[in-house]
């Protein structure tokens, strides 16, 4: 990776995208939002590290990987948001760009969903824009490049 590159994470379930619970989160793929970011990417002069986990630790791992010489990360760590302090811990030593996304309106679910353990790690967040949202966090990434 390289300072082009941006990070794309995703957290758990959401390579079940498209057929769970497809009235909250849409029906497109995880494919279909990766090629989608790819090509506002790609039109931005940047390159994409697109990936998915269900597990917390391998996030956190990619998380340290990218925490410096990259354009930007983007994070999506669905229910890990509202649990994982150890994510907020590894997002805190992040040095560029840091964006959050929820592709649900996670203020208007759940009481549970309403805390966010990303957000005063993250620089900018995106909330409730469903997958448009993945690519209006690459393009803020893209205007702090230019800024």
């Amino acid at each position: 990776m390289d300072s082009t590159t941006v990070l794309v994470l995703n957290g758990p379930n959401l390579n079940l995208l498209g057929e769970r619970e497809p009235e909250i989160y849409g029906s497109e793929t995880l494919a279909d939002v990766e090629a989608r970011c790819r090509a506002a990417g790609e039109a931005a002069g940047l390159t994409l590290e697109f990936r998915q986990s269900n597990h917390e630790g391998v996030l956190i791992d990619w998380v340290q990987e990218g925490r410096r010489g990259i354009a930007g990360l983007v994070i999506n760590a669905a229910g890990y948001t509202h649990t994982s302090v150890a994510l907020h811990d590894a997002l805190s030593a992040v040095t560029v760009p840091r964006v959050e996304v929820h592709i649900s309106d996670i203020h208007a679910r759940e009481e549970f969903r309403h805390h966010s353990y990303l957000t005063d790690v993250t620089d900018h967040q995106v909330i409730g824009r469903g997958t448009a949202g993945y690519v209006e966090a690459i393009l803020w990434v893209a205007a702090q490049r230019e800024g």
